[in-house]
């Protein structure tokens, strides 16, 4: 079934992009990201996104340590988002939620006049995103039992009662972006075809997670 978006084929998304880097953040498809902006550079990044087509790139750079006032060189592939909703604050910042639309692969970045950085990028290797994912052939239990034992290595606070009412595309993404996982695992959980890839790479990452974390608790014992 189609989505409810004012961007009906990946045709319809605009060929040059202003791209946001953040380390370790994660934007999926369909799913939301709040932003508290606040540095200028970004802050005209939005004033010109929201009089514009409201599209921003959210991306990684390649070097998880590298200083972003320096530009570096940014991931292949990132997660276009549409700012869907918008707040001012009384200091100057602006608090603003993307809705993910649709990933995308950098074909260059482009000499911009503006503050920020913006790239010419190819969404067609995509083109799914656009419809809602598909829960099927995904094995819940499997990917439940994964975030307990994760939740109770790591301590983590979950609603379980919101898990059990998520469909398994929304408990997939929604942990794929909160997760305290590294650059590296986040952009393998970007990069994954689909929802059901997504699923077993999540699961993937855990469970090295809790090998890691076993380990270390052995040496120290």
């Amino acid at each position: 079934m189609a989505r409810m978006t004012p961007y009906p084929t990946i045709d319809s998304l605009p060929a040059a992009i202003p791209v946001f880097p953040l380390p370790g953040v994660l934007l999926l498809p369909q799913a939301k990201l709040p932003l508290n902006i606040f540095e200028p550079r970004y802050l005209a990044m939005t004033d010109d996104a929201i009089r514009s087509d409201r599209i921003i790139g959210m991306i990684q750079p390649a070097d998880a340590s590298a200083s972003l006032k320096e530009n570096p060189e940014l991931r292949p592939v990132g997660c276009a988002g549409r700012i869907s909703q918008f707040a001012e604050t009384g200091d100057g910042r602006y608090l603003i939620t993307l809705t993910g639309v649709a990933r995308f692969r950098i074909i260059d970045e482009l000499e911009a006049l503006t503050p920020y950085r913006k790239c010419k990028v190819d969404f067609q290797a995509y083109a799914s995103d656009i419809e809602a994912a598909a829960d099927k052939d995904i094995d819940r239990t499997v990917i439940i039992d994964a975030l307990k034992e994760f939740s109770k290595a790591r301590n983590l606070r979950i609603d379980w009662r919101d898990i059990e009412k998520a469909s398994n595309a929304l408990l997939i993404d929604a942990m794929s972006m909160m997760g305290p996982f590294g650059p590296e695992e986040k952009q393998a959980l970007l990069e994954a075809p689909d929802v059901k890839a997504r699923g077993e790479t999540l699961v993937a990452i855990i469970e090295i997670d809790l090998a890691k974390s076993c380990g270390a608790t052995r040496k120290l014992q």
